[in-house]
């Protein structure tokens, strides 16, 4: 299984764009967690967590993947985020 880029913007199957601040342990089980902010405006978070091994999985077809990706998040190369502003 490959590991999420930190640093890098992911897009979500449902089509909106998140950038990966960074990667944790689960304090119980160590198991990577990716840590994850939209490039969005949101009123419920500005930061989210997600297991890494969601992040990655493989999902379902299903009638809300406007993007036809295979992933649950797939990592946008062509897109970069400004952290200087």
């Amino acid at each position: 299984m490959e590991q999420v880029q930190i640093g890098k913007v992911y897009r979500h199957f449902k089509g909106n764009y998140y950038f990966v601040e960074n990667v944790a342990l689960d304090s119980e089980t160590k198991e990577r967690v990716v840590i994850y902010k939209p490039l969005y405006e949101r009123q419920d978070s500005k930061i989210w967590t997600r297991r890494e091994k969601m992040f990655l999985e493989e999902i379902p077809e299903r009638p809300d993947n406007i993007t036809g990706q295979k992933h649950r998040f797939e990592l946008q190369s062509e897109l970069s985020k400004d952290l200087t502003k």
